[in-house]
């Protein structure tokens, strides 16, 4: 199975100076490569007799018989994988079940991440080693503050983010089966908390609500200084240091939300057999406005993401939910599913008097949590 261990580096400052060479280079490469795919298209739909149609290496050939002399002192693999990756983002733009489903475009050099990719890495020592750029006459292998864990990388993505330098190494490590605990659980996810039989899990902390706080303003600082300036806020020397200040509070946000998801997926693994989860139309509820703020922020697709891949990992079944599934209507208890003027919405119900938390069955009584009604829903699904 492949995994990814992402390790900040520790670059001297040659190293960073082409770093930062490589992550330009990478960026101009997935530019020219996009508007040489869109003219191949355009030209395609004019005349469909003598244009083919676009793909990967007929792309890549446009590029490398057009390359400048400049492109040569770097690495040619970096252009090979830009047209590679942008080959994929074509194929996920038909399909819309892909996760990061959308159109390519094109980036931008005041992103906030900039980076590039080499399957070409070693670790040598416990250091990561990328090919010498020509015209280096100095060039060592770069340490990182934490241990690698692989011997071999298939793929290294290299990315800088705010001054600082990270690798994401993606190595093929063998399949370790969990062992078998004959549990079975069922999780039902809302916004701010996931429940499920074992309890709830808060995944919207105290300390992650002082984060959005504060990064709501910074955000009106800079919308300010926007206001003001213009395009000269860009340039303002107080304007980089909020903004700096802005991305490192979104990175922290990042980093604690991915460190609980991780977490709680492991003990989900490692303690039930068999998992249920609804299967959630994530960007469908969020264009309806209703707590999409919140829905985003509760990140219900990465969870899905992270869990998907640890049971294939791990062995262990994961159960999706039908979309259609009335977990949060149906009775846990005789199965009557409420419809009509009984549906339980986000206000409750107005006709029975009924909280938005509350279940109240009216065909047999049965009251409890409606949260903890949805949990015993889904666990019905297992075998």
């Amino acid at each position: 199975m492949i995994k990814t261990q992402v390790a900040e580096l520790k670059p001297n400052k040659t190293m960073q100076r082409e770093l930062d060479r490589l992550c330009d280079y990478r960026r101009y490469c997935w530019n020219l490569a996009l508007a040489t795919w869109q003219d191949m298209y355009e030209a395609r739909t004019l005349d469909k007799d003598n244009n083919p149609s676009p793909n990967e290496r007929r792309v890549r050939d446009e590029l490398v018989n057009n390359k400048a002399d400049w492109q040569f002192a770097l690495s040619a693999r970096c252009l090979q994988l830009a047209v590679k990756d942008l080959s994929n983002a074509w194929k996920n733009f038909f399909d819309k079940a892909q996760p990061d489903w959308g159109k390519p475009h094109f980036k931008s050099k005041k992103a906030p991440r900039q980076g590039f990719k080499t399957d070409r890495a070693k670790v040598i020592n416990g250091k990561l080693r990328l090919d010498k750029p020509r015209g280096i006459k100095s060039w060592f292998d770069i340490p990182t503050y934490e241990a690698l864990k692989m011997e071999e990388v298939k793929i290294a993505s290299i990315f800088r983010e705010r001054g600082h330098y990270y690798a994401a190494l993606f190595y093929e490590e063998e399949a370790g089966l969990k062992a078998k605990t004959g549990k079975k659980t069922a999780i039902d996810v809302n916004v701010g908390h996931f429940n499920y039989t074992k309890g709830k899990i808060n995944v919207l902390p105290a300390k992650l609500q002082k984060l959005y706080k504060r990064i709501k303003h910074y955000q009106r600082i800079l919308a300010k200084k926007r206001r003001a300036n213009g395009k000269l806020a860009g340039r303002s020397n107080n304007y980089l240091q909020v903004r700096t200040k802005l991305q490192r509070d979104y990175r922290k946000v990042a980093d604690i939300q991915n460190d609980l998801l991780q977490k709680f997926t492991t003990e989900l693994v490692n303690n039930y057999d068999q998992i249920v989860i609804e299967n959630l139309n994530v960007k469908q509820m969020m264009m309806t406005h209703v707590a999409s703020k919140g829905m985003q922020r509760s990140l219900f697709g990465k969870f899905k993401q992270i869990l998907t891949y640890k049971c294939e990992w791990y062995g262990k079944k994961l159960i999706l939910a039908d979309k259609t599934y009335p977990s949060t209507q149906r009775c846990a208890n005789c199965g009557y599913v409420k419809n009509g003027a009984d549906k339980i919405t986000l206000q409750g119900n107005r006709k029975h008097g009924t909280k938005h938390n509350e279940y109240v069955c009216y065909e047999c009584g049965y009251s409890n949590d409606r949260d903890d009604n949805a949990v015993l829903n889904l666990l019905a699904l297992t075998k």
